[in-house]
């Protein structure tokens, strides 16, 4: 990648080329027992008389270079677990260490520090952009709130980043609504990718675009991630592009990773029932890969008051009366591949 003036300001060290996991085992984010709960308030007085539990128990590590999918239905915790990570969303409890340094109880100073190696691109690229602001204003903020480079060097640095993400200069002087659902969020990558930041939070960034688009912007995170050695957590909804761009995937079940494998693993050998039941509904018109679909009845019980045993066996055709009493253990099953169920698939 070309250098411009004032690169060092940004970060010290920077790596020409992807640490994949098999070679280099250097931990990046380790992720311990996070939980985030958010207040229910009732009453004249807005007193508390609950908690929605929606991130309880998380824990995972992820290697430099590595991208990590986080999948679930809606509700799951899946970007609450994102932004908590990043303190976007204050957690409740548990540890988060990047790089070593304990994110979660970091002072201003030492978060604002954490903020140039770690970032977030959106699901919504509209919503998260000031429509007020031109898309040179947007991108270079990031630079002029770290207090980085002269005028000229924000300018050149915009200018290298813009073309990174495949836009031309010629959009740096208009406002978000020119621009279609795809440049904006390219737009957005263009704004998490200004500081050189060694982490990226990626908020489902595909689901708000059309499909003909989607292609297009997976394969830019993918282009993206191999030039500047970036690591990702990739939240979606999409088991099919999870299974594309993820070395390793963790699926998400109210509030907690009930399963995780290495993607090619996970996707052939589903240990627990809900991740079966995810993967049987992907469309395929592949006869032989097309799984039995398993159709789940009942709800997901409430976040606020979860159940105290495991949390699926309410929808769960496998579940006997011990999965009703008890608090599944977590069962590993090799090396990379961790799932808490009672009776998993072994096969």
């Amino acid at each position: 990648m070309p250098d411009f003036p004032g690169q060092k300001k940004i970060r010290e060290t920077f790596y020409l080329t992807r640490v994949f996991p098999e070679t280099v085992c250097a931990m990046l984010l380790d992720v311990q027992n996070l939980k985030t709960y958010f207040p229910i308030h009732r009453g004249l007085l807005q007193s508390v008389v609950g908690h929605v539990q929606a991130v309880d128990g998380v824990s995972f590590q992820l290697r430099k270079g590595e991208t990590l999918g986080l999948v679930g239905e809606s509700g799951c915790g899946k970007t609450t677990t994102g932004r908590s990570i990043l303190r976007l969303v204050e957690p409740t409890g548990g540890n988060v260490f990047f790089e070593g340094r304990d994110v979660l109880r970091a002072d201003a100073e030492a978060l604002k520090s954490l903020r140039r190696d770690m970032q977030i691109v959106f699901q919504d690229p509209f919503g998260s952009m000031n429509p007020r602001m031109t898309i040179r204003a947007i991108i270079e903020e990031g630079l002029i709130v770290q207090g980085i480079g002269s005028p000229k060097e924000r300018e050149e640095r915009v200018f290298q980043v813009l073309g990174q993400v495949g836009l031309e200069p010629s959009c740096l002087n208009r406002y978000p609504h020119e621009f279609s659902g795809g440049q904006r969020q390219r737009v957005c990558i263009a704004r998490a990718l200004i500081l050189q930041p060694k982490f990226l939070v990626l908020d489902e960034p595909i689901s708000a675009l059309d499909v003909s688009i989607q292609s297009q912007i997976i394969n830019l995170l993918v282009k993206l991630r191999e030039e500047c050695s970036l690591t990702y957590l990739f939240i979606s909804h999409d088991l099919s592009v999870v299974q594309y761009i993820s070395d390793r995937v963790a699926v998400m079940y109210l509030g907690q990773i009930i399963e995780m494998a290495p993607s090619a693993e996970l996707y052939a050998r589903p240990a627990h029932p809900y991740t079966q039941a995810l993967l049987s509904s992907i469309p395929t018109v592949d006869e032989t890969r097309r799984r039995k679909r398993i159709l789940l009845t009942g709800d997901v019980p409430s976040p606020v008051n979860p159940p105290k045993c495991c949390r699926f066996c309410p929808r769960c055709s496998r579940a006997q009366d011990i999965c009703r009493k008890e608090v599944p253990p977590v069962v590993q099953i090799n090396a990379e591949h961790t799932v808490q169920c009672f009776f998993p698939d072994m096969e």
